[in-house]
């Protein structure tokens, strides 16, 4: 098998080629958080945002979006997750949303971009719903929580 890079002897892209690997059970957790300011906090819990439910609609874009990965990162393998879940936790004090996501394949490559993807995706969704409120929202500390499965093995953040 080839080594692990996205470019060749020649200096062209490529995607690794992840052929000669052994399909196992891999999953992936991560994190991320909005803090918003006290009156858009107060119009998302109570559902007054004009385009909708922001938390079930992000919820939906973050699951969505972990089925698209291959399509918006290069050179990321496109795969046939099993399971995906996107849930948050509100500090109303903190006026803050974390998302987080976790995702389950059986595959050749891990599912750590698609993870971040739908915490990420999920974020920008709850920004694009209430920007018209206001725009000092702020996303920060997204990451990988936790990985199973692969050569690599298991990790912790």
């Amino acid at each position: 098998m080839e080594g692990f890079t996205h470019f060749d002897e020649k200096g062209n892209a490529r995607m690794v080629d992840v052929s000669g690997k052994e399909v196992t059970r891999r999953t992936a957790k991560a994190t991320g958080t909005m803090t918003v300011s006290r009156e858009l906090m107060d119009a998302i819990l109570s559902k007054s945002v004009k385009k909708g439910d922001v938390l079930t609609v992000a919820q939906v874009a973050g699951i969505m979006s972990t089925r698209r990965t291959a399509d918006l990162i290069p050179m990321a393998h496109p795969l046939g997750l099993m399971h995906a879940t996107v849930k948050f936790e509100v500090d109303e004090e903190a006026c803050t949303i974390t998302a987080i996501c976790n995702a389950v394949c059986e595959g050749k490559t891990g599912v750590e971009m698609e993870a971040l993807t739908g915490v990420s995706v999920a974020l920008l969704t709850i920004y694009d719903m209430c920007k018209s409120v206001d725009r000092r929202m702020v996303m920060s500390d997204i990451h990988l929580v936790e990985k199973t499965g692969g050569k690599s093995g298991d990790f912790k953040f």
